[in-house]
């Protein structure tokens, strides 16, 4: 498809900022599937799915491993990633605008060649990180993710509810410049792209993305795999197809698919009925706070700090 450029983000903002509604609810706004599916804490458990599917991709693979950071600061790469989604999606429509800007002008300075040939991809391929098709494959593995984690804590959802999910995404997708006939109009439009993705020669784990696959879920050489990193390992396992699981050597552990599948379902009825307030992403919190005249409350806060903490615990680093 090609690179997007500067002149179609510009448009892409344009046309989005031309359908909101109402700029300080952003680009969503808290009566949409979106926020109610994407708002709260247990989209994280998807976290390493959504990375592994990602750098399954051997154009996200190579720009992340030449060009990130990860490895030397996972927290602040962590913060820095999802304060910028968060805006995105939770922020006013000038955060939102701020944010895509942002992550776009940082992309355009994310290129390079593939070293070996891997998949579709020879020796000397040029990645870059605003490449239409892997920005779009980046936005449909969050999607799918969100709805594979609300499908095991809620049981099955209406395709109705997933369409109107799909469609209201691509507001999202709109802020990185997808151009809009990539985009899908329904779930089983989306279904359709993950299958054929999934199945074709466009992914393909390359031994870069193994790599770093063993640091997300704390398994590198010379050292001890931290509790949650097995935990976060064996939830990751049962979320990905299966050849995935074997490309990247995970492994579930003491922890079987079935223990997990277990833990969900028996985890799923309480979960639901905590208070939005301590299972919210703070974010999404302090969107609704903002929207009604209240500043972030404290919780909100100290979630925050537990939840950029949390991937230092993962990984061990």
């Amino acid at each position: 498809m090609g690179l997007v450029t500067r002149e179609e983000h510009e448009a892409s903002l344009a046309q989005l900022a031309r359908e909101v509604r109402d700029p300080a609810e952003g680009i969503l706004g808290p009566r949409t599937i979106a926020w109610q599916l994407g708002g709260d804490l247990a989209v994280f458990l998807g976290g390493g799915r959504a990375a592994l599917l990602q750098l399954a991709h051997p154009m996200v693979a190579f720009a992340v491993d030449h060009h990130s950071r990860t490895r030397a600061d996972v927290v602040g790469r962590f913060q820095r990633t999802f304060r910028n989604v968060f805006a995105m999606v939770f922020g006013d429509l000038d955060d939102a605008m701020r944010a895509a800007r942002r992550v776009h002008s940082i992309h355009t300075r994310i290129t390079g060649e593939i070293p070996h040939a891997i998949g579709r991809y020879r020796a000397g391929a040029r990645y870059h990180a605003n490449d239409a098709d892997a920005l779009r494959w980046v936005h449909a593995t969050l999607v799918d993710t969100t709805i594979a984690v609300r499908e095991r804590l809620d049981g099955a959802l209406p395709t109705a509810l997933k369409d109107t999910y799909i469609v209201e995404m691509n507001r999202f997708a709109a802020l990185f410049g997808i151009p809009r006939d990539l985009l899908p109009d329904s779930w089983a439009a989306h279904e359709s792209y993950m299958a054929r993705m999934l199945a074709s020669d466009a992914i393909a784990v390359a031994p870069c993305a193994r790599e770093m696959a063993m640091f997300l879920v704390g398994r590198m050489t010379g050292s001890a795999q931290p509790p949650l990193g097995r935990l976060a390992e064996a939830i990751t396992s049962t979320m990905l197809p299966p050849h995935l699981v074997r490309d990247f050597g995970l492994a579930h552990g003491t922890l079987t698919s079935a223990t997990i599948k277990l833990a969900f379902a028996a985890s799923a009825p309480i979960y639901r009925r905590l208070p939005r307030q301590l299972v919210a992403i703070p974010a999404c919190s302090a969107a609704a706070r903002r929207l009604v005249g209240q500043p972030p409350s404290r919780l909100s806060a100290w979630t925050e700090r537990q939840l950029f903490g949390l991937s230092r615990q993962v990984t061990g680093s």
